[in-house]
This record gives C-alpha cells, sequence and structure tokens, in this order.
C-alpha cells in the first residue's frame, strides 16, 4: 500500500514496475543489470481514485501521462534496482499528492497608492536624468 496523503492510499496492485538498463553510477555493473525502475500507474482504470481525482491528475500532470492513461515515473539514479524502486515510489507518492493537493484561490490586491507614487515618482526622475542627456535642439543649429 502507497500512502498518498491522509486521505487516499493506493494498493500495491495497481502500480506495475518495468526494468531496464540504467545510465548511472555502478561501472561495470551497468552494463549487465537491469537497475533503472519505471513505476507505471494507469489513472484511468485506478479503482482507488475518484472521477474528480482522475480528472485533476490527469490535468496536472498531462506531460508525465500517455494517451492511454498511464503515468510514468522513472528512477535510475542509484546502483541498486531497490534504491531505484523506492525513489520511484516516493517520487510517485509526491506527484500524486501534489497534483491532489487543493489549489488556494488568489485573492484579487490592488497596488497601494504610496507604491503607484513611488513608481511615477522614480519614472519622472529616470525622464529627467534622460532630458539631461540629450542635446538641445538650438545646439545642432
Amino acid at each position: 500500500m502507497i500512502r498518498i496523503n491522509k486521505d487516499l492510499v493506493i494498493p500495491d496492485r495497481e502500480i506495475r514496475f518495468k526494468f531496464s538498463r540504467s545510465g548511472g553510477p555502478g561501472g561495470q555493473n551497468v552494463n549487465k543489470v537491469n537497475t533503472r525502475v519505471t513505476l507505471r500507474f494507469n489513472v484511468d482504470a485506478s479503482e482507488s481514485l475518484t472521477e474528480e481525482q482522475k480528472a485533476l491528475i490527469r490535468k496536472r500532470l498531462s506531460s508525465r501521462i500517455s494517451r492511454n492513461g498511464i503515468l510514468m515515473v522513472t528512477a535510475g539514479l542509484h546502483r541498486t534496482q531497490k534504491a531505484n524502486r523506492d525513489a520511484a515510489l516516493k517520487r510517485f507518492s509526491q506527484l500524486m499528492a501534489t497534483a491532489l493537493k487543493k489549489a488556494i484561490p488568489r485573492k484579487k490586491t490592488r497596488v497601494g497608492g504610496a507604491a503607484r507614487e513611488r513608481r511615477l515618482r522614480e519614472k519622472r526622475h529616470r525622464s529627467m536624468i534622460k532630458k539631461a542627456r540629450r542635446k538641445s535642439f538650438e545646439s545642432d543649429w
């Protein structure tokens, strides 16, 4: 069981792992042992997610989800398959928790009067500096 947040737990049966050769550290070991782990989770077929959660995950993790609705997380940084598997699971739970977190609505704010006055004063100051650098119209004749 993989705990995503206090309300959501995903059973192990909904997650698949695929192993391949990794390009990470390991010397000769890299060329002969399948240490890279690709975690695959079918968002559309998941029984532990509600329809709203599925829609939220599809929207927020769209770059990681295939056309078939499969979310893929890859880990190949570590030397061992177990360490990469744990890293993939950790990254998966972080991604899911972030995707399912409720967005805090933005409060509309306005620029304060003092800040607006400072900006306009600075603009006038810059304008005066640039005006002072110019050649006057009469000096061109």
